[in-house]
């Protein structure tokens, strides 16, 4: 819980594009050739437009950011402030804490934040896996068969193939999800859900070059990802089974039921919230949008990697005696199909509550910044639906995990 009471005052993103550069069969997404530190500047125009004087009592800028190499090296967060024109003052951090690193910089900035000195922080992340590829930064055990045995590393998707192994889910399950997530996701852009929290990313002569996100597929059906086979048995094959079955003897063998289809797209983009206590409010002249209730960030097995979420969920529902229940919204990170279905399996949520504009799943995966899009995403779905409380809920490999529940103040 916050002693001094902490609250969100705007929070945006870009639309995700696809994170692929052209080549000579396919096309790049269309944000392919944006610099990264563009879409934070771009972003940071919004915020200035919007709200005109929080720059003057602007402290932080915090910026998860996965693959900090190439064009996003160095150090990001620095040069995306620099770019932005943000007060020279400003304090920065680059942060790399995996696929949550957007919402750990969240929940970073409602720690400072709650210090009472009356000051914002913007926080949030950027990636751009056209430019830096998944893996780019070419760490030694990821491909060092000692180290992966040492340090119990595997590529995250095996994560998932290990929970839908231990939770028994078929590929027909995993495609149930999936064509959720694109339908909703379909209807929500057509329907204008995302007005208020997307900016248009243009050019640098004004043109627009996205407006809505690249990947989401709404006239896919049951068939076509049904004809979509496994896909992952020849990793899990070169060693990482016998690992994740060391590691749980009661199984007999990995279950591959995961398809490219169960997999969020690599994506490119951004998203930034703006934080801080009332009196930053009161002296920049801002309305809430919401208050933090509570936020943590957790880690636990590195084999089973993607169970950290659902013990941060767990820890933050403890702490407040809430229970899935008492959300009116609920983001909950589509890290690969079987995790959300372990959720809607688990615990039996009110489907219409969770995910209701899609998710991960059909939208995309810009990894530092897709914790912040979760968080933004659903500080403008409580005030468009007029609900009184919302959780987020991101898990990363490795083991990783972060949460934060808000409420609705607008």
């Amino acid at each position: 819980m916050n002693n001094n009471p902490v609250y969100i005052y705007d929070a945006l993103r870009t639309p995700r594009g696809k994170g692929r550069k052209a080549d000579q069969d396919k096309p790049g997404g269309a944000l392919s050739d944006v610099p990264p530190h563009e879409l934070v500047a771009q972003l940071c125009t919004a915020f200035k437009q919007r709200n005109p004087n929080f720059v003057h009592s602007l402290e932080s800028l915090s910026l998860g950011c996965v693959g900090q190499v190439g064009a996003q090296g160095g150090h990001i967060g620095l040069i995306s402030k620099i770019h932005s024109g943000l007060p020279d003052q400003v304090a920065v951090q680059t942060i790399n804490n995996y696929c949550v690193s957007g919402l750990t910089a969240a929940n970073n900035a409602v720690d400072k934040a709650s210090n009472g000195k009356g000051l914002l922080h913007l926080a949030g992340g950027v990636e751009s896996l056209s430019q830096v590829p998944f893996l780019a930064d070419k760490a030694d055990y990821y491909n060092d068969p000692k180290l992966v045995q040492s340090l119990r590393w595997a590529p995250p998707i095996m994560g998932a193939e290990l929970i839908a192994t231990q939770n028994g889910f078929t590929k027909e399950d995993l495609d149930d999800i999936t064509l959720l997530s694109h339908q909703r996701a379909a209807a929500a852009w057509e329907e204008g859900a995302f007005n208020d929290c997307v900016i248009a990313i243009k050019d640098v002569d004004g043109n627009t070059l996205l407006a809505h996100d690249e990947t989401v597929r709404g006239t896919i059906s049951l068939d076509q990802l049904a004809a979509m086979p496994p896909a992952f048995a020849k990793q899990g094959a070169i060693g990482f089974d016998d690992m994740m079955l060391k590691a749980n003897p009661d199984l007999s063998s990995i279950n591959h039921v995961h398809s490219f289809a169960h997999c969020p797209p690599m994506a490119d983009g951004a998203s930034l919230v703006l934080l801080g206590d009332a009196l930053a409010g009161e002296r920049s002249g801002l309305k809430a949008k919401a208050k933090v209730v509570a936020h943590t960030e957790t880690a636990g097995d590195p084999v089973l990697q993607l169970g950290a979420g659902f013990t941060a969920m767990e820890q933050l529902l403890k702490e407040t005696g809430m229970s899935v229940d008492d959300f009116d919204r609920i983001e909950f990170m589509e890290a690969f199909a079987a995790v959300p279905l372990k959720f809607f399996r688990d615990y039996q949520p009110d489907m219409d509550k969770v995910n209701v504009n899609g998710g991960h799943l059909a939208m995309g995966h810009p990894m530092g910044a897709t914790g912040a899009i979760l968080l933004t995403q659903l500080v403008h779905q409580l005030q468009s639906s007029g609900g009184e409380r919302g959780l987020v809920v991101a898990s990363a490999g490795g083991g990783i995990g972060s949460a934060m529940i808000i409420e609705n103040v607008a």
